[in-house]
């Protein structure tokens, strides 16, 4: 299995909308830590925090999940997403034995809805394919995102904790 960014790097050549992908780099971190509270904005609007509070726990809570990804996943693609060369969100992807985790694929609040995500999910699929592997993943059941999925060929296997587990076969007859 690839150890590197490289495999799906090919695939992801040539995205529509000036998108590309490129490896994660260490000067990142300020701008993965806004889009991790970008992400979480609309779960903390109600909480009566100042936004001193919030913005120094959204900060602890993005560093634990960086340190608990680079624990469990030691082998996982960090990819950036960009537009134009401007960094728009994250890509997490491991390739393992069994199946390609896809880990976490997260955008800008002004980045979803249009149509971003569903391209970068289906070259991460063409490369899922190339590897013979099936694509998995985890997803929170009440996010609307899960409903997208299921339209993608993911299908739920079982609830892991709070998430659903969802697995799209390698070769799913009839989904594209």
């Amino acid at each position: 299995m690839p150890d590197d960014a490289r495999g799906l790097l090919q695939f992801a050549r040539d995205l529509p909308g000036g998108l590309a992908l490129r490896e994660e780099l260490p000067g990142d971190g300020d701008f993965l830590a806004a889009l991790y509270a970008d992400t979480r904005a609309e779960e903390l609007r109600p909480v009566p925090w100042g936004e001193a509070e919030k913005v120094a726990f959204l900060r602890q809570q993005f560093e634990l999940q960086r340190q608990h990804y680079r624990l469990h996943y030691p082998r996982a693609q960090w990819l950036v997403i960009l537009r134009g060369g401007v960094p728009i969100g994250r890509l997490y992807l491991e390739a393992g034995n069994a199946e390609l985790r896809l880990m976490d694929i997260a955008l800008l609040a002004a980045e979803r809805g249009q149509g971003t995500g569903a391209a970068l999910l289906a070259r991460v699929l063409d490369y899922a394919r190339s590897l013979g592997l099936p694509v998995g993943l985890h997803v929170e059941p009440f996010n609307p995102a899960q409903r997208w999925y299921a339209r993608m060929g993911f299908e739920h296997r079982e609830m892991r904790g709070i998430y659903s587990f969802m697995l799209r076969p390698a070769d799913p007859s009839g989904v594209s």
